[in-house]
């Protein structure tokens, strides 16, 4: 950010409000704009020094609503401080194209974010953690901070830090190709693989059903899972896909019906614990 007023302290400022308050006063009329009006309003006089006025229409840039992936999504603060900078130092950077450039990157890496983070990472990590603490130990819980910590707070400062570097240019690197596409594509499959490997692990529907003739057992459950392992957790699977998939049913609906089977089949004994 050579030939700006920007400097290096201000920006670990800027990522340090951003990642403590990117969802204070949440809210639906503006969502995350307040966290952006303060970090952008915490540097107005190093930006427009003793200006009121450009101070003021500083922060009423970003009162309108603003939402995103908080993490992936920090690359978008860093872009309009960047840009906010650029325009404080005397460049020809129109307010509209700052309030432009927020509106059209916060859906890409909303998505992106999303899938690569709830629907990916986060499911992994936790999982692993379950494991680690399956007899009821810490090890799990400090593994997910630690390890969850360790991942987010140096990616964001990379990606916070080079929106500032790069201003729009960032902007136009992202919205001027397909790669918001590719990627999110990509780790939709991943993520999806994974949570689906993750859910079957640990999964269990036993049929608790026994087919005896004399001196004879057959026990159900086991020659199923000797056939298929977890036969019945793919079913309810498919099942569930079928039902929200082509159906529309809610999750809510889903949820119920698994409920009431879940109970009338451990009460007839076709389901057992």
């Amino acid at each position: 950010m050579e030939g700006t007023k920007l400097t290096k302290k201000m920006i670990q400022k800027s990522y340090i409000n951003w990642m403590l308050w990117n969802l204070s006063l949440y809210q639906p009329e503006t969502m995350q704009a307040p966290a952006v009006v303060k970090m952008v309003g915490d540097l107005r006089e190093e930006l427009y020094p003793e200006d009121s006025e450009k101070q003021k229409e500083l922060m009423e840039r970003h009162l309108p609503f603003f939402n995103t992936e908080p993490f992936l999504g920090a690359i978008i603060p860093g872009i309009i401080l960047g840009m906010e900078a650029e325009k404080a130092s005397g460049s020809d950077v129109p307010d509209d194209l700052i309030v432009a450039i927020k509106s059209a990157l916060m859906g890409p890496f909303a998505g992106i974010g999303d899938a690569l983070l709830p629907g990916t990472l986060i499911p992994i990590l936790l999982s692993i953690g379950l494991g680690l603490s399956s007899d009821g130990s810490v090890t799990g819980i400090l593994f997910y901070i630690v390890t969850f910590l360790g991942i987010m707070i140096p990616l964001t400062w990379f990606l916070f830090s080079k929106g500032c570097t790069l201003g729009a240019k960032a902007a136009e690197l992202v919205l001027g190709s397909n790669i918001k596409d590719d990627i999110i594509r990509g780790i939709s499959i991943i993520g999806i693989s994974v949570v689906g490997a993750i859910s079957c692990s640990y999964a269990n529907i036993n049929i608790g059903w026994t087919y005896v003739n004399g001196d004879y057992m057959l026990n159900i459950n086991d020659v199923l899972n000797g056939i298929w392992p977890k036969l019945p957790v793919l079913l309810a699977a498919l099942g569930t896909y079928f039902l929200v998939a082509k159906k529309n049913w809610s999750i809510v609906k889903v949820i119920l019906l698994y409920l009431v089977v879940a109970v009338v089949g451990y009460f007839t004994g076709f389901l057992a614990v």
